[in-house]
């Protein structure tokens, strides 16, 4: 049961064959069998979602009053604050300091039924794609333990994979949903911005987003429809928010349909196993009638690295700085890494060269995708992070050819960031296949500026086509 996802569970509850208090306890159990193993979670908060569930079986009982994710338990990411509840972002100095509202996606969870019953690991201040930090200690891939989830919503994408939970919060300023998605063999979501609230002053960063997590495409699409629209709190927040289908996939739906892909975007070194998931994602597209072509865009590493980065320097790299004064003897080196990069960019290049640069990037990205309806390409180059790595001094590659050496930087290694420097585009991250090393490998399907139907009526085909959510981490059988 603990496995359920989460549209088949509303359908239980409403036709009263699973009362959501047999679900929650079911996810307990799993949480105590195997979450020692994981470390995907800060805090659980057991006895008030017992409470809610109970509530929650009465309103269906009586069969009114039943919101759209009325007993659904999700899981939030430490960063989006509950009112009450500690609020550090991992970091050691800030253990204890509560949070004074709810985030605007906890605060849209809830007043649509759904019971926050457990928070989920991130690395500090969700600056690195790996999840340890001193505060929460390291967590671990649930499909070998060796591994990262990936990061900074590493915790949410191991709670999903491990059957923690049927949904979860995440947020994505340079992959941090794609990427654990991708590493879980789970499915993540970056809107466009502005489509779903953030909490100011961050919210005004246009690289950033917070969404959904799922093991299925609709599960994802699902919550994702609760968390989007028009918020007071975030005067970047659009109206007009089209309704995503949360309905199971046809495979029919790619008929006509015409896909980009691309493998490298550029000169990223993908790895073997990483690109032959992908070309298989492809070939499956292909078999379902859709035209997919083969295109490149003239973008480097280094390219996408020193824009993203640039940008830091004078938004986030600044924002981190100020919250963790007096305090960087206590941060993680990954962090103290992070901000020097940020400063160092800004001190290189103007405000305005790095707005050059990723206009220059969003018009090549529209020029290549002319034509097309949407464009693939995988989330890492990197089939695998290992879970306690900090990477302070590149990333090396296993592979051969163009997939092989060194990379001075991380970051390098991962095809995600492109997609927040342009990121009126949404991009939906779903599993393609399995790496060599046995953990899951996840390709983007990435839409043109606002339109997030596409990427999901993909998405959906992938899932009709090439079944993945019905996977297990063998090392957690059941």
């Amino acid at each position: 049961m603990h496995y359920l996802d989460a549209s088949s569970a509303l359908r239980l509850f409403r036709s009263r064959e699973l009362s959501p208090v047999e679900l929650l306890d079911a996810l307990i159990a799993r949480t105590e069998a195997v979450n020692g193993s994981i470390n995907a979670l800060t805090e659980t908060l057991f006895d008030e979602a017992r409470l809610a569930a109970r509530q929650a079986a009465t309103r269906y009982a009586r069969g009114r009053d039943l919101a759209p994710l009325l007993g659904l338990p999700v899981a939030a990411k430490e960063k989006h604050g509950l009112r009450g509840r500690t609020l550090s972002q991992g970091l050691l100095a800030k253990k204890g300091e509560v949070a004074a509202a709810d985030h605007p996606v906890v605060e849209r969870i809830r007043h649509a039924g759904g019971i926050i019953h457990a928070r989920t690991t991130t690395p500090e201040y969700s600056c690195a794609t790996v999840t340890h930090s001193p505060l929460w200690g390291v967590t671990r891939n649930p499909w070998n333990l060796q591994y990262s989830p990936g990061g900074s919503s590493g915790g949410s994408g191991a709670a999903l994979a491990a059957g923690l939970a049927p949904l979860a919060t995440a947020s994505d300023i340079a992959g941090s949903t794609r990427l654990p998605a991708s590493f879980t063999g789970t499915v993540g979501f970056k809107a466009p911005y502005g489509r779903i609230p953030g909490l100011a002053p961050l919210s005004a960063d246009y690289y950033r987003g917070d969404g959904p997590m799922g093991r299925t495409v609709a599960d994802t699409a699902l919550l994702a429809n609760i968390m989007a629209g028009r918020h007071p709190g975030d005067h970047t927040t659009l109206a007009g928010t089209p309704r995503l289908d949360h309905g199971p996939g046809a495979a029919d739906a790619a008929v006509g349909m015409r896909i980009a892909l691309c493998v490298r975007l550029g000169n990223y070194p993908v790895a073997a196993d990483v690109e032959a998931n992908t070309r298989a994602v492809a070939s499956a597209l292909r078999g379902a009638g859709a035209v997919v072509e083969e295109i490149d865009l003239p973008w480097t590493t280094q390219l996408i690295s020193r824009t993203m980065f640039t940008h830091f320097g004078y938004l986030l790299g600044p924002a981190m700085e100020d919250e963790t004064a007096g305090t960087t003897d206590m941060l993680a080196s990954y962090t103290r890494r992070f901000m020097a990069d940020a400063r160092r960019a800004a001190q290189q290049n103007r405000f305005l060269d790095g707005v050059r640069a990723e206009t220059r990037i969003q018009v090549e990205l529209a020029a290549a995708m002319a034509g097309f309806d949407a464009l693939i390409c995988p989330a890492s180059a990197v089939a695998s992070l290992d879970a306690d790595g900090d990477y302070l001094d590149g990333i090396d590659l296993d592979g051969t050819g163009e997939a092989s050496g060194h990379l001075e930087h991380y970051w390098e290694g991962h095809m995600t960031a492109p997609f927040n420097i342009a990121n009126r585009c949404p991009v939906l991250a779903v599993p393609s296949g399995t790496a060599d090393c046995g953990i899951p490998t996840g390709v983007q399907i990435v839409g043109h500026p606002f339109d997030d139907a596409t990427v999901f009526k993909v998405g959906g085909v992938l899932e009709a086509v090439r079944p993945w959510h019905g996977r297990r981490p063998e090392f957690l059988a059941g």
